[in-house]
Parts: C-alpha cells; sequence; structure tokens
C-alpha cells in the first residue's frame, strides 16, 4: 500500500472523495473504542465529541483529523499507520498516554494536547510527538453529571482545546429525546481517587485499590497492593469469566495492577487482543485465569 500511494497519492481518496464530519456527538462504549475508523477509512473530520469510555482509534487510512474530543478514562489508539498518512491529533484531553500498535510515521501532526501528567508528556516528546502539549488535570465542571467543560484555569484552553456545548448530543426531536437512553457517566480513575478507596467499574465488576488492614485480613494478602474485585453481579462479563468477589487481581498480562490507572491503562493496551491472562490472588494462594473477551 505505502508503494502504491507513493506513485499515486490520489488513489487513498478514490473511495472517499468527500470528508466524512463525526462531530457533537456523546459516545460510551463498554466493548471497543467509542469511536472506531478501521480497514483504511480515510478522509474524516472528527471533532467536539465526548468519548466516555472507549476512546477514539484510527487503523490504517489516510488524512484524518482528530481534534477538540474528549476521552474520559481512556486516550488515543493509532493502529497500524501508513506512512505519509497526514493524520492530525490536535487540541484534545486524554485520560492516558496514546495506546500505539506498530506505528512508525506519526502522520501529519500529533500535538497541542492535554495529557494526564508529566510521564506521558515526556513519553510523547521522546518521540518527538507533542512538543508544544501540556500536562495535568483538566478542572472539568461537574464530570459527575456529565458535564466534562473545563474551568477557565484548565490547561487544556492553554493548549487550544475550546468548550462545546453538554446538553446537546443525540438525536434534536422531542418525540426521539423520549425514546433516546442516557449513557451511565462514568467515576474519573486517577491516583487521588484510589487513595480516597472509590469504587469504578470493570468488566461489569465493582473494583477497588486493595486499602486497609481488613481488606488484608479477608483477603489473605501480604501488603496493600492489587485490585479487589468488591462485588461481582450475576451475568457480568466479570463473572462469565470465572472471576469472583474477593478476588484481588495482581497483574493484567504481566503488567503489575497496584490502581486503578495501572489496571485501566493495561486493559486498554491489551484488549485488542481479544484474550488476557491475570494473575489473581484467591483462597490463599496465586492463580492465572484467562480472559477471552471476542
Amino acid at each position: 500500500m505505502n508503494t502504491l500511494i507513493f506513485i499515486e497519492p490520489s488513489l487513498v481518496l478514490l473511495d472517499a472523495i468527500d470528508t466524512t464530519i463525526i462531530r457533537n456527538n456523546r459516545f460510551r462504549s463498554d466493548h471497543g473504542w467509542d469511536i472506531d475508523l478501521d480497514d483504511g477509512s480515510s478522509n474524516y473530520w472528527i471533532y467536539n465529541n465526548l468519548c466516555l469510555n472507549g476512546g477514539i482509534k484510527l487503523r490504517e487510512g489516510f488524512y484524518r483529523t482528530v481534534e477538540n474530543n474528549i476521552m474520559v478514562n481512556n486516550s488515543f489508539h493509532p493502529h497500524v499507520w501508513f506512512e505519509n498518512s497526514h493524520d492530525i491529533f490536535r487540541h484534545n484531553i486524554v485520560a492516558t498516554w496514546y495506546k500505539p500498535i506498530r506505528v512508525e510515521d506519526w502522520g501529519k501532526q500529533i500535538d497541542y494536547n492535554l495529557l494526564p501528567d508529566s510521564t506521558a508528556l515526556a513519553r510523547s516528546q521522546e518521540l518527538g510527538l507533542d512538543m508544544h502539549s501540556k500536562y495535568g488535570d483538566p478542572q472539568y465542571i461537574a464530570p459527575e453529571e456529565g458535564d466534562f467543560r473545563v474551568a477557565r484555569s484548565s490547561p487544556a484552553l492553554k493548549v487550544g482545546f475550546k468548550n462545546f456545548p453538554m446538553d446537546q448530543f443525540g438525536v434534536v426531536s422531542s418525540r426521539l429525546k423520549g425514546l433516546a437512553e442516557t449513557p451511565d457517566i462514568p467515576k474519573l480513575f486517577g491516583m487521588e481517587k484510589d487513595s480516597e478507596g472509590h469504587l469504578f467499574e470493570f468488566l461489569g465488576a465493582s473494583v477497588k485499590k486493595l486499602q486497609g488492614l481488613g481488606e488484608r485480613s479477608a483477603t489473605g494478602m501480604d501488603g496493600e497492593r492489587g485490585i479487589l474485585m468488591v462485588k461481582v453481579p450475576e451475568g457480568s462479563l466479570a463473572e462469565n469469566q470465572s472471576l469472583m468477589e474477593g478476588d484481588v487481581i495482581l497483574t493484567l498480562n504481566m503488567i503489575k495492577t497496584n490502581n486503578i490507572r495501572q489496571l485501566m491503562e493495561a486493559y486498554q493496551g491489551e484488549n485488542w487482543k481479544g484474550k488476557l491472562s491475570l494473575k489473581v490472588f484467591r483462597n490463599q494462594k496465586e492463580m492465572e485465569v484467562e480472559l477471552k473477551l471476542l
């Protein structure tokens, strides 16, 4: 494909003459990406979207501009990019560093984004990306109510992000609004919330960072590490995959999961494989649990 495009660049737009626009949406996918461009999808402009769970994925393809989007509890997933894709990713807010798979050429521009912390920004800049980006708390106005506009003091505004309405998503007619469902608004994960003992959702179960002598005693753990399965509802994906209440997740695909951020970052980066391996502490011993997601 790269060879053909170098010879005749116009080939990539033969079946994508007009730009496809994805804008002003609120998406939540619990078993994939909120926006998923696959199989060479080209010539897209994606902006002003609130992605509540799955982030944004671009696989292969050309001429895609992704700007001014919010990725709650997730990030940008560039997969298998061609050389000279002309892709642009700018003025976005992400909750973790990007999840690239087989990306050597990073398109036209990856810059002016808000990343979660200094480690994520440094990781980008080592690749020559995000040289004008910043990191920090986006300072959402009322995330628990679904209002992810940022405050006037937010560092996101300093990299060109612009607030967009949070009450104008979806269908516009009164009749259809009455039929439309509203997605659950997720809790924001992060190191500060881990220390407060908050519950988070994982595979349909309620989980938290293991903390305190009581939880250590109940599980038999030797220290405050791992993710405790607090409640595993019948019929949930976690229950279907043989996870149980009281289990402590120690690693996911050999990646340590000592807090919620580590668990979710590991899951986001590995779940595309369709099969995950968890190391779980149960009944006073460590054991392997295989998850099949596809």
